[in-house]
């Protein structure tokens, strides 16, 4: 015996071309609406069957008083389902006006213009409403963080510029000779203008999906042992103990060998560490730690970079690996840790920051081994 053919999949074949993929079919959306236009129909149909009856019993069933009430059921019915489609029309028709005029306030730059979305109307129309919305929400940010590059970018290189400028003058008329000393702030500035092009130049092409990798196999335990010798006397003039618990047993282990871009990698620790002294007080300790961990059926390499600092403030940190973003008391650009975050991330991994009771940060880098 065949078995019964569900009604869902009986309607979904006759499923329009334009209707969303996966979505059900017919929608519910149009219940209510199906629902009004079956009672409207039955109480039609109860009127005309009323009409005939008492037409039939008044004139004795005479075929012109018949013509006649068939002819008033007719107009009726087209005046109420003239009505029914003006309302449908309505329905389906306003949201995508209103969609229209959304659509021109944000060709003329206005990208604050939305569309109401509205608890009745097609699937498919809400679902377009919707996704404009979203789109042009994203839009919106995009738009706000470009000016706030370009504000920040314009400030960070003015100050550079001011100094620069300044020397050079004062050089020029006299006031300073142009001897070693102020010709090497001058040119100092100018190393600072270059890094600063350069992290602008690097992040782009992070953002991008452009920043060419070179991987090779390398040590993570060895590049943090490396890391550390290397900031060990700017550690000491702040007075802070930098601690790598690696050790150099660990140079060369297999455990963390990871393929991946080792002068990308460096930045990133580099990064890590610098910020871990700055903000380390005097007589602490800064820790670097590399660990294997498997979670799941993937091996992991995890970084840590742990300083006893006064730590994140909470207001700041969700927003720390964006661009500029930076306490009060930091002199850098601001651009650090969101190059940080896209090198990791271009490697396939996460970096993420904390803060370490009772007091201190500790920021983390997984990277897969795979890459």
């Amino acid at each position: 015996m065949r078995p019964p053919i569900d009604p869902t999949e009986m309607w979904a074949k006759h499923a329009p071309p334009w209707w969303p993929e996966g979505q059900p079919w017919p929608p519910h959306g149009r219940r209510p609406f199906r629902r009004a236009t079956r009672i409207v129909f039955t109480i039609a149909m109860l009127a005309f069957v009323a009409i005939a009856v008492i037409a039939l019993t008044w004139h004795a069933a005479s075929i012109a008083a018949l013509l006649h009430v068939f002819l008033i059921a007719t107009l009726g019915f087209l005046m109420v389902g003239g009505l029914l489609m003006f309302v449908g029309m309505k329905r389906f028709g306003q949201p995508l006006m209103d969609l229209v005029d959304a659509a021109e306030r944000v060709e003329q730059g206005d990208y604050t213009a939305r569309v109401a979305e509205r608890a009745w109307g097609p699937p498919a129309v809400r679902r377009l409403i919707s996704t404009f919305n979203s789109a042009i929400t994203r839009l919106e940010a995009d738009e706000d963080q470009r000016r706030r590059l370009l504000a920040n970018t314009s400030h960070e290189l003015r100050t550079p510029l001011t100094v620069m400028q300044g020397e050079l003058e004062a050089m020029l008329d006299g006031v300073h000779p142009a001897d070693e000393e102020h010709l090497s702030l001058a040119l100092d500035q100018t190393h600072q203008m270059a890094r600063l092009i350069e992290d602008l130049r690097t992040l782009a092409l992070a953002e991008a999906g452009t920043l060419e990798l070179h991987r090779e196999p390398t040590d993570l335990a060895a590049l943090a042992c490396d890391v550390a010798a290397a900031f060990e006397a700017v550690a000491s003039r702040g007075g802070v103990t930098l601690e790598d618990s690696n050790g150099v047993a660990h140079e060369g282990s297999p455990e963390v060998v990871l393929d991946v871009d080792p002068v990308r990698i460096r930045q990133v620790v580099d990064n890590l560490v610098a910020n871990a002294i700055r903000y380390a007080p005097s007589d602490s300790t800064v820790t670097i730690e590399v660990t294997r961990v498997v979670r799941g059926s993937r091996a992991f390499a995890v970084l840590r970079v742990i300083d006893r600092g006064p730590g994140i403030p909470p207001d700041l940190l969700p927003l720390l690996f964006n661009r500029f973003r930076k306490s009060d008391e930091s002199r850098g650009s601001g651009l650090g840790l969101a190059i940080a975050r896209e090198l990791v991330e271009a490697h396939g991994g996460t970096i993420r920051a904390s803060n370490t009771p009772p007091t201190g940060a500790t920021f983390e880098v997984t990277l897969p081994f795979e890459g």
